[in-house]
């Protein structure tokens, strides 16, 4: 008989990294502001994940925008009045 544990789930997984001097100056930036080291790091790791999530959405988004005809169609129609609202300026 086998025994699968689940006590490990929802546990946190420790790692090591070696930090370069400026990540090291980052980090106690980030302590500075009352985060523990682990807090600092989590929250790091957490908020690049969010921008890697919202640069792939815009690009998502832009691919979108360069598929549509419609809107391509439009583009120079747009840029022309913006150019005559610049000169008018």
């Amino acid at each position: 008989m086998y025994y699968i544990s689940s006590y490990t789930v929802g546990m946190s997984s420790a790692i090591s990294v070696r930090l370069d001097a400026e990540t090291l100056r980052a980090l106690d930036q980030l302590e500075a502001t009352g985060l523990s080291r682990s807090e600092a790091i989590r929250h790091a790791i957490l908020d690049s994940a969010a921008g890697l999530r919202r640069r792939a959405a815009l690009a998502a988004e832009v691919a979108a925008l360069e598929a549509d005809e419609d809107d391509r169609r439009e583009m120079p129609e747009i840029a022309a009045v913006m150019e005559i609202m610049r000169a008018a300026g």
